[in-house]
C-alpha cells in the first residue's frame, strides 16, 4: 500500500515518535554546524548547530528575525552561507545542493501555485523538475489527489480553490518526488481549524511512513502534537533544544495561573509579593508561574472584579519564557 493510499488511515504510532521504517543507527537527515550568515555588517545566523534524525520531525521555532528562513534557505543551498557546514541527505551543501534537493519536498510560507492551471496540470508540470515524464506523474497523480483530499477537485482552476485546499496541494506537490526530508516553513497559517487539523493528519501518515520532517511554525500547538524535538532560536543561535515535555519542564513552573479584569492592578498591589513562584504582567494580564496554583486561587475565590484560569504550563509559555514577549520586527 502506497504513502499516499495510507494517508487517510489514522497512525497508530505516537505524535511525532520516529518510525518503525527508520533503521537504527542511520545517519542524521540534515547536519547543521556552526552555520554563520552575515548580511552586510548584519550576523543573521550564528553558529547555529542541530541534527534531525531520518524518520523524526524536528521544530525550528523562533521569533521573527531570528534566522529560520535563511537557515532553511541555507540548507537547501538557496543562500550562500559565510561559515559552518551543512549536509542535507548525506550530501555537502551548497556543493551538492541539486543532488540533495532530488529528494527534498518543499511546502513554503507562501502557496506559488500556478492560477493558468489546474489541480492536476500543477502536480503534472511541477514532476517535470524532478525529470518525472507525464506518464509516470499520470499514474502518480489519483494518489496525490487522495492524499490532498482533492480528488474532486482534478479539473478545477487554482482560483476556485479555497485557502485550505490550495495548502493541501502545495502539500501534495511537495510530494511528487517521493522526498526522504519535507522541508514545512509555516505549512498551516491562514487555515481554518477543520483544515489544520487535516494537514496535521496527513504529516502523522507520513511520519508513520518513514519521512523526516523540519517544521517552522508559530503555532505552538503544532510544534507540540507534531514534533518530536525542538530547537528553539534566537538572534540566530540555538537556545534551547529537546522534546517539547521536556523543555517545559526544564525551563518552567508546571502550572500558570492566569488573572485578568479591571481589578488586577487591585490584586497585584495585595497578593503579588505572597506568590510561590514567577509573576509577569502582559498587557491587562497576569500570569502566575507555580508549582502549587492553590495558594494563588484562593486570593481570587471571593473576588468579582478579576477572573482567572489555571492550566498547565505548555509550549506557548516555554517559548514566551526564552525569546521574551515583546514584539518583532521581520529582518
Amino acid at each position: 500500500m502506497s504513502l499516499v493510499q495510507r494517508s487517510s488511515i489514522e497512525s497508530s504510532s505516537p505524535a511525532g515518535g520516529v518510525s518503525e521504517h527508520v533503521p537504527s543507527g542511520a545517519a542524521p537527515a540534515l547536519r547543521v554546524d556552526g552555520l554563520v550568515k552575515r548580511f552586510g555588517e548584519r550576523l543573521i545566523v550564528d553558529g547555529l548547530s542541530f541534527e534531525i534524525r531520518p524518520g523524526e520531525c524536528y521544530g525550528l521555532l523562533g521569533p521573527n528575525g531570528a534566522g529560520k528562513t535563511t537557515t532553511l534557505r541555507a540548507l537547501l543551498g538557496l543562500t550562500p552561507y559565510d561559515g559552518g557546514r551543512i549536509e542535507l541527505l548525506s550530501h555537502p551543501i551548497p556543493a551538492a545542493a541539486r543532488q540533495a534537493r532530488m529528494k527534498v519536498g518543499v511546502v513554503p510560507q507562501m502557496d506559488s501555485l500556478d492560477p493558468d492551471f489546474t489541480v492536476e496540470e500543477n502536480l503534472l508540470v511541477f514532476g517535470r523538475y524532478f525529470g518525472l515524464s507525464d506518464a509516470e506523474m499520470r499514474r502518480r497523480i489519483p494518489d496525490l489527489l487522495d492524499f490532498a483530499a482533492l480528488s474532486a477537485k482534478r479539473g478545477a482552476r487554482i482560483n476556485e480553490l479555497s485557502g485550505g485546499m490550495k495548502r493541501r496541494l502545495t502539500l501534495a506537490r511537495a510530494m511528487v518526488n517521493d522526498p526522504d526530508l519535507i522541508v514545512l516553513d509555516e505549512p498551516t497559517t491562514g487555515l481554518d481549524p477543520q483544515a489544520r487539523h487535516l494537514v496535521w493528519e496527513r504529516l502523522r501518515a507520513l511520519l508513520s511512513d518513514g519521512k523526516t520532517i523540519l517544521l517552522t511554525t508559530h503555532f505552538m500547538d503544532e510544534a507540540e502534537r507534531l514534533c518530536e524535538r525542538l530547537g528553539v532560536i534566537d538572534h540566530g543561535r540555538m537556545i534551547s533544544e529537546g522534546a517539547p515535555h521536556e523543555l517545559i519542564a526544564q525551563h518552567l513552573e508546571p502550572y500558570v495561573v492566569e488573572i485578568y479584569g479591571d481589578g488586577l492592578a487591585a490584586w497585584l498591589a495585595a497578593h503579588r509579593d505572597e506568590v510561590a513562584g514567577r509573576v509577569e504582567v502582559s498587557g491587562e494580564t497576569a500570569f502566575c508561574y507555580v508549582s502549587d496554583p492553590g495558594p494563588v486561587v484562593r486570593t481570587l475565590f471571593a473576588r468579582r472584579d478579576v477572573r482567572y484560569l489555571q492550566r498547565p504550563a505548555n509550549l506557548e509559555d516555554l517559548f514566551l519564557r526564552l525569546t521574551g514577549r515583546g514584539m518583532r520586527e521581520e529582518a
